[in-house]
């Protein structure tokens, strides 16, 4: 089953070196017959792979599992995770992690194929994957990539020649996904669940990989809270300034490397308003637009109640040492966010007064149903013409404050209106045009709208002649726009 390695991968297992209760070696269940539907030119490139080689019926055999890579070492991981707030104990349960690929550039990043087939973690699950959503996340988080947001990555994704029930029967589908690592606040939660040894060996592998530079620090283990925290405040207010809803921000959903991960339920928004949800099964808004930043620190602190025995010998003092620690993400969420919607508005320097004024469009902006990126866009341009918040007396007397704040920096016009073209997409992936190209996908074979797709969001900030269609809202619909798990 161990294929040749004409395609370039370059495997190293560090991960398997890990006491043996955080995975099970087990390699992906073999499909019948199998298709490469897209692959990551670009992206195989930076890792060192043949791009040419990884089209051949061998190397299309590794995306599906029928041949493992040499040197790979499949394994599926163990975890826990708080879903919707509840604890379970988790797992690959559909995803297998072939082994980790030494880029030229010596980056050490995961390789991992998910619906591969059943784990010991499947908990009833069949551990296949519909095409759709594999599709769906390959958009996504090519998409995020190219917005500058930390996020795994997608390098194939392979038919099986199956078909996956789930309400309906659907085409099966493998992707191959590319991460820092899958290391997550729910790995922790069931190290901490675990003797402190192996929770200790856990934290010691992840500060290595991750966080080297902390290794000599007096209080590693406290100071691997803090960087993690220090990630996702930068990690979510990046999610904030693009529109991007997670959907299902899971402890295990929530990577100890700062990047976004699982793309099931996610979408952008379009019409502004924090009280956004598109996830069909979000029936309460835990997940909503606005509460994320609120989510993620919620996470963090299930993280820092796992690291409690290695913060402190004294659980008192280690309780008090990770409260400080996670006292700091709102005012870095806060900071981050600033600096980057002041980037948004053309604004280099900082005033007091920042804050009321980017406070008073966002409510404009939610009063009036405007578009989020169309309306940062037509302010970038001065085309005030093109939505009917720019047409309300509410509007004009904030335009003049806007203006005047401009007035008070040392930096040109064109500086700031550079700035804004650099810190406002043209494009993101509008919801009815990722459906767009899903359908076809699945339901005509035709992947060429999906390409088309991919290559316009390839640049967000070009604001290209090619991206004006794209810029275009859905037609108006009775109906709410809904995604789901895709499990």
């Amino acid at each position: 089953m161990t294929s040749g390695n004409q395609a370039g991968w370059n495997f190293d297992n560090s991960y398997e070196r890990l006491p043996g209760v955080f995975f099970t070696k087990h390699n992906p269940t073999p499909v019948s017959s199998t298709e490469l539907v897209i692959l990551n030119r670009s992206l195989a490139a930076a890792l060192g792979l043949n791009v040419e080689a990884l089209q051949s019926e061998e190397a299309v055999a590794v995306f599906a599992g029928n041949e493992i890579p040499e040197d790979a070492s499949p394994l599926a991981q163990a975890y826990a995770g708080h879903q919707f707030g509840h604890l379970n104990m988790l797992g690959d349960g559909r995803a297998i992690l072939l082994g980790e690929q030494i880029t030229p550039s010596g980056e050490r990043l995961d390789i991992q194929l998910k619906g591969s087939g059943r784990t010991p973690y499947s908990r009833g699950g069949d551990g296949r994957a519909a095409l759709g959503p594999m599709l769906r996340e390959y958009i996504i988080s090519e998409a995020m990539h190219a917005l500058g947001i930390p996020t795994t990555r997608s390098l194939a994704v392979v038919t099986t020649g199956e078909t996956i029930i789930r309400e309906t029967e659907l085409p099966g589908a493998i992707l191959t996904r590319v991460a820092a690592s899958h290391i997550r606040v729910g790995t922790f939660q069931y190290a901490g669940a675990r003797p402190t040894e192996e929770l200790q060996a856990l934290a010691d592998y992840t500060i290595k990989r991750h966080y080297p530079d902390i290794e000599a620090v007096e209080n590693q283990y406290l100071s691997l809270l803090e960087e993690v925290i220090k990630r996702q405040a930068m990690l979510i207010a990046k999610w904030q300034l693009v529109g991007f809803i997670h959907g299902v921000m899971n402890t295990d959903n929530m990577t100890i490397s700062g990047e976004t991960i699982d793309y099931g339920p996610c979408a952008f928004m379009d019409q502004y308003d924090p009280a956004t949800v598109f996830s069909s099964i979000d029936r309460e808004g835990r997940y909503a637009f606005g509460n994320q930043p609120n989510i993620a620190v919620w996470n963090l602190a299930r993280l820092a109640e796992a690291l409690l025995p290695l913060l402190a010998d004294d659980q008192e003092q280690a309780v008090t040492l990770a409260q400080d620690k996670l006292a700091d993400f709102a005012e870095l969420f806060k900071a981050n966010w600033l600096e980057g919607m002041r980037a948004k508005l053309g604004i280099f320097n900082e005033e007091e007064q920042d804050v009321s004024l980017i406070e008073k469009l966002l409510t404009m902006m939610k009063n009036q149903g405007a578009d989020y990126t169309n309306t940062f866009r037509a302010l970038t341009f001065n085309q005030l013409e093109t939505m009917d918040l720019f047409g309300t007396t509410e509007f004009k007397e904030w335009h003049e404050m806007w203006k005047a704040r401009l007035s008070r920096q040392q930096e040109s016009e064109e500086s700031s209106h550079q700035l804004m073209r650099n810190s406002n997409p043209a494009v993101i992936p509008r919801n009815h045009r990722v459906e767009e190209a899903l359908e076809a996908a699945e339901n005509c074979g035709d992947f060429s709208v999906m390409k088309r797709l991919l290559d316009v969001l390839a640049d967000p900030y070009a604001h290209s002649a090619e991206q004006e269609e794209y810029t275009k809202l859905p037609a108006p619909s009775t109906r709410p726009y809904r995604t789901f798990c895709g499990t």
